[in-house]
């Protein structure tokens, strides 16, 4: 029983959050033979929103935070979605939702499944 209870029970503890933290601390590569990016920007008025348009007709892919916005503003945050779900349709880009904090939006020729299992 010593043996099983050795190794079922982690001597070292690992800090999750700290992990998590730290992964954007790694040296950041070079970028220039990537055919797209992913790239973190926030929502939080028209100009915000012209960058996100502009990075997904580029190409990118932007990962998009708008907890700040919705918790001031939602009738704006709503505005500003419309105007950018409008844009990447007409380039046959995609926009979902994947939290109550960020939307993704993607460019032409990339799809996102809304739907689990599929």
């Amino acid at each position: 029983m010593g043996f099983f209870n050795k190794v079922m029970t982690k001597t070292d503890s690992v800090d999750l959050e700290d992990f998590l933290n730290n992964l954007d601390a790694v040296q950041e590569e070079s970028y220039e033979n990537a055919d797209a990016l992913v790239k973190p920007l926030d929502l939080n008025n028209e100009a915000d929103s012209e960058v996100i348009i502009r990075e997904v007709k580029t190409g990118n892919i932007a990962l998009v935070n708008i907890a700040d916005l919705n918790k001031r503003n939602k009738a704006k945050l709503k505005e500003l979605l419309t105007r950018i779900k409008s844009e990447v349709r007409a380039i046959d880009g995609d926009m979902a939702g994947i939290s109550a904090e960020r939307i993704l939006v993607t460019p032409s020729k990339v799809k996102i499944i809304k739907k689990k299992g599929q």
